[in-house]
């Protein structure tokens, strides 16, 4: 497996692992991060994106497909500006951008790991 590959799978299993999370036990989840307690279903709904994303993410990387991967680089690395506007102009808890660091720090690594393939 490719070194891009690899980080892209490990970013996967971490969306499966957050995913199930928020299937399964969305409060337990985000309380640690200060997100008040929620009964509606867009969290469960979220957790089934999440959980997909992780799916297409492995199978991508398990598939070695670079286009797939270098075009994951930017869209994640923009989750920080996002999750930033939405804490900055729509109040959503500041604990939201540890998530988006996450992001930013995988894709960082994918994106070094992208490049330094391209040099070898």
């Amino acid at each position: 497996m490719s070194s891009p590959a690899r980080s892209l799978l490990v970013f996967g299993i971490y969306l499966l692992f957050l995913g199930v999370g928020l299937l399964l036990a969305p409060n337990r989840v985000l309380a640690p991060f200060g997100v008040p307690p929620t009964s509606e279903v867009w969290i469960r709904v979220v957790g089934m994106l999440v959980l997909f994303l992780g799916i297409y993410y492995s199978a991508a990387a398990r598939g070695d497909w670079r286009a797939f991967i270098a075009l994951t680089v930017p869209a994640r690395m923009s989750v920080i500006g996002f999750f930033g506007a939405f804490v900055f102009w729509l109040g959503a808890p500041p604990a939201l951008l540890l998530f988006a660091v996450v992001d930013f720090v995988f894709a960082l690594w994918t994106w070094r790991a992208l490049r330094t393939s391209e040099v070898a």
